[in-house]
């Protein structure tokens, strides 16, 4: 960044604390689950007023000392650019077999001219622990993301692995009113430092879009927009709202392992018109609580099946089955503090009865309630570019379409809105970004493939009673629109320039879920209360002073070791190493009767495939290593102990990767050949310093591939 332009950002910063010192009215956070809102005390203000006025004082000594530092890395430098790719879940058997097909021509070119290969993920193969191991250069001992979940080891209740968000540590009763005294506290859990990080310390600028695991946004010199388990407004990681005036589709939300679901609501028609609320955040301002809410109208034309919306002051009128623009939404607490979000609005059905989905309501990249990136002003600056953009971590809403709330149409829409907006953001900053690094990863791959794999296996569980042909074409067509736009940046490409396209595990089909919960309770190893109820979540049935082991999330067992969780029972040492054999001699090779397969291949030791690293012991004891078709159950995934140890899987959600990582590696394309027999996604964070002169530091676990400099 120039001096002057640096010079007039902190010149900005300071006028900006100026106003707010003016009017604390419009100053306002909110601080997702549970957390509530926290305004910035005067001497916070006072204080960030301080900081950005030493900032300014010592700029040009700052700016020296980094000046020689990025020289002394240019020298160095192998690459003056380098854009990297990431296509979630893109897999490398699809991408050879619709290669040789010719749907995929820019891919296969960049493969003849460069290199592709298959790229190793990390153990267990979920995204968040992989795309971690990609930004760190280290493995999960070393970042401390094992899963999209923690347990709580006091509670057995699950957490978030990736941020922790908590309310200001001190308030003011007035009456009824809670007042803050204090901001709140966002906290990244992962650990180590991100490539981009070391890069801006050597003044490399880079430009990251939407990678996982990177909430709340670190501070670098570069600008960043978080992804992945960035929370919705209400503090969820995605939950919908969708109203009906049919009772038969007012039923039980379930919730899966990521935290997801939604609520419905029973509605009448009066006169033609649907009058309801939109809940939203918690309000912790005020003593007894309560949902803050948004009302709204709907006004029926049922000659035309059309819906005129009224929310928030504006109308918008909506055909059947179509969506709404991003409507901007303001919750209003008390005291002028608001809060701001955005969702969208999709009429399911006007037929005897109606149907109105509506999206989690993202925070507002232009009046963020959260820190979504930095500089906090690159939200700001990208809604008024492209306009509106999802903001929510898993913004494709997976769990609607699995609930049957939505149908494939509606996903599908939703998830290549999604894929459009990404895309803006990505060629303007790979228009505007002539050195250093530019990152943009792509969800859609993964979501589609997650939604769609049934279509690929006539004979799949989940396709009895449903339609086998009309969404045959869904992910290739997905692979196509990915390929394309590989042309279109090879298109950009300069002298100097490094283009890398990667994913973070391949896919498989998930036809049977296996409760490893059951497996534990049939073996004596999981003990429930008297009485209780095994259908409860989150291991409310279960009885700890009896049981030895436990499975939890997607990827692991747990051994309920003394010392480590709070009811511990199992001792370090001899019995730990006497339990872990059992449980992977007993679980090795599971054979599935009913199918004649193998479900599980390997149970893996953790302690085995990470020796060292100080989150080590943060993760699961076991790793479980899930044969293709194989995942962990619905049920055994959020505590709950069923009747049949594995049982078919027929929701929507048919592809998974969730299982051997042996299994599902990702791909590795590069315009410049890279040589390795067995590169690892944790390669790429020291390959790309060394790219740019930059010596890896020592704790980086990942190796160094070796790139053709002269391709």
């Amino acid at each position: 960044m120039r001096g002057a332009e640096r010079s007039w950002i902190l010149g900005a910063a300071l006028l900006l604390s100026l106003a707010v010192v003016l009017e604390p009215g419009v100053a306002h956070a909110y601080v997702g689950p549970g957390a509530g809102f926290a305004m910035g005390s005067v001497a916070t203000v006072f204080i960030g007023f301080a900081l950005a006025l030493l900032s300014l004082v010592t700029w040009p000594v700052r700016y020296l000392l980094r000046s020689f530092r990025r020289r002394k890395a240019l020298r160095r430098a192998r690459v003056k650019r380098m854009v990297i790719l990431g296509l979630d879940g893109l897999d490398p058997g699809l991408c050879e077999r619709w290669m040789a097909e010719g749907h995929l021509p820019n891919l296969a070119a960049l493969a003849q001219d460069g290199s592709f290969s298959r790229l190793r993920t990390t153990y267990p193969s979920i995204s968040p622990v992989a795309w971690s191991s990609f930004m760190t250069g280290v493995d999960p001992a070393r970042h401390n993301v094992f899963d999209f979940l923690n347990r709580d080891t006091r509670t057995y209740m699950p957490q978030l692995s990736s941020s922790s968000v908590e309310g200001p540590s001190r308030t003011l009763r007035v009456g009824n009113w809670v007042i803050p005294l204090g901001g709140a506290t966002v906290r990244n859990m992962r650990k180590s430092k991100a490539f981009w990080t070391i890069l801006g310390e050597h003044r490399i600028p880079c430009n990251i879009l939407r990678v996982p695991l990177t909430f709340p946004p670190e501070k670098f010199a570069g600008v960043l927009l978080s992804a992945m388990c960035i929370p919705d407004l209400r503090g969820t990681q995605g939950a919908f709202t969708y109203y009906t005036t049919d009772p038969e589709q007012v039923i039980q939300t379930e919730e899966t392992p990521e935290g997801t679901g939604g609520e419905r609501h029973l509605v009448e028609v009066e006169d033609d018109e649907i009058h309801a609320v939109l809940p939203g955040p918690e309000n912790s301002l005020r003593a007894e609580g309560g949902t803050l809410e948004i009302p709204f109208k709907l006004e029926l034309d049922r000659a035309k099946s059309r819906v005129r919306l009224r929310i928030a002051g504006k109308k918008f009128d909506l055909g059947v089955r179509e969506y709404s623009p991003w409507i901007p939404l303001t919750f209003r607490a008390g005291l002028g503090v608001k809060v701001h979000g955005i969702a969208r609005f999709y009429v399911t059905r006007m037929d005897e009865h109606v149907g109105i989905y509506v999206t989690p309501i993202n925070i507002d990249p232009a009046k963020p309630a959260l820190p979504i990136s930095f500089p906090s002003y690159y939200s700001f600056y990208l809604s008024k570019l492209i306009g509106q953009f999802a903001t929510l971590g898993l913004a494709e809403d997976t769990w609607a379409l699995n609930e049957g709330v939505i149908d494939e149409d509606a996903f599908l829409q939703q998830t290549l809105d999604h894929h459009d907006e990404r895309e803006k953001m990505f060629f303007n900053a790979l228009d505007k970004s002539r050195e250093g690094v530019v990152t943009c990863v792509f969800d859609g791959t993964d979501r589609l493939q997650h939604m769609f794999y049934r279509y690929l296996e006539d004979d799949h569980p989940a396709n009895r009673g449903r339609d086998v042909e009309a969404y045959r074409d869904v992910i290739l067509d997905m692979y196509k629109r990915c390929d394309e736009m590989v042309g279109r940046v090879r298109e950009r490409m300069r002298e100097g320039d490094h283009f890398m396209v990667i994913s973070d595990h391949g896919f498989g089909s998930f036809r049977r879920g296996v409760n490893l919960n059951t497996w534990l309770r049939d073996q004596g190893l999981l003990h429930l209360k008297p009485d209780a109820d095994p259908n409860a979540d989150w291991f409310r049935s279960v009885d700890w002073t009896r049981s030895k082991a436990y499975a939890f999330g997607l990827g692991g067992i747990y051994l309920n070791q003394r010392g480590r969780e709070a009811q511990g029972i199992v001792e370090p040492g001899a019995e730990t190493a006497e339990l872990k054999k059992q449980i992977m001699d007993g679980l090795g090779g599971l054979h599935d009767d009913a199918e004649d397969e193998i479900a599980i291949n390997e149970i893996f030791d953790n302690v085995e495939l990470h020796p060292t690293g100080p989150y080590r012991d943060n993760g699961p004891d076991l790793i479980v290593g899930y044969n293709r078709g194989y995942r962990a159950s619905w049920e055994g995934a959020v505590g709950r102990i069923t009747g049949q140890v594995i049982t078919d899987n027929e929701k929507a959600w048919s592809g998974d990767h969730c299982i051997d990582p042996r299994l599902v590696p990702g791909v590795l394309f590069s315009t410049r050949p890279i040589t390795a027999d067995d590169p690892g996604i944790m390669d790429l964070a020291p390959t790309i310093l060394t790219q740019f002169g930059v010596d890896p530091p020592d704790y980086m676990t990942g190796h160094v591939l070796d790139v053709d400099t002269s391709a």
